[in-house]
């Protein structure tokens, strides 16, 4: 990681407005809701839901979050991560991947074995970054539909 001195710690409520910063700086979103919104649902549940933020000294340098899921269409407990973001003029530099190693060890303490994802499939940075941790393609087809009005 060259000369980086990083802290990887929990999310807190004051992390926010930099978070959706930098999700707008790598999206081109802003979503100040959403992340409240989940800040709300992972910053509070340290058990099972997991929302780090990677720092060096004040300045944020990327986040992550996941949840252990327990028994969706039979599937054991795992881990899903939700989301890594790293600022784009850091990555390649080892943060995400630190990061990603500080959640494996967040869903290992919750007992689970397995991490899962879902990317799109014109993410190829994503892909790459996944599976350089590892990751290859799982045992589940993700579908979905287009809702007519009415239904």
């Amino acid at each position: 990681m060259g000369e980086h001195k990083i802290n990887i710690r929990p999310a807190v409520k004051d992390d926010l407005a930099n978070v959706v910063a930098l999700d707008d700086r790598t999206t081109g979103l802003r979503k100040p809701e959403y992340w409240d919104d989940l800040f709300t649902r992972y910053g509070n549940r340290k058990d099972s839901r997991f929302f780090l933020i990677a720092e060096e000294g004040d300045t944020l340098l990327g986040c992550i979050f996941g949840e252990v899921r327990s028994w969706e269409f039979n599937s054991v407990p795992c881990g899903w991560v939700g989301t890594v973001s790293v600022e784009p003029n850091l990555r390649m530099g080892g943060i995400g991947s630190i990061l990603y190693k500080e959640i494996c060890r967040c869903f290992r303490k919750a007992g689970v074995t397995k991490i899962r994802t879902m990317i799109p499939r014109d993410a190829t940075d994503l892909m790459s970054f996944f599976r350089a941790q590892g990751m290859m393609a799982g045992p589940f087809i993700q579908l979905e539909t287009d809702m007519d009005e009415g239904v």
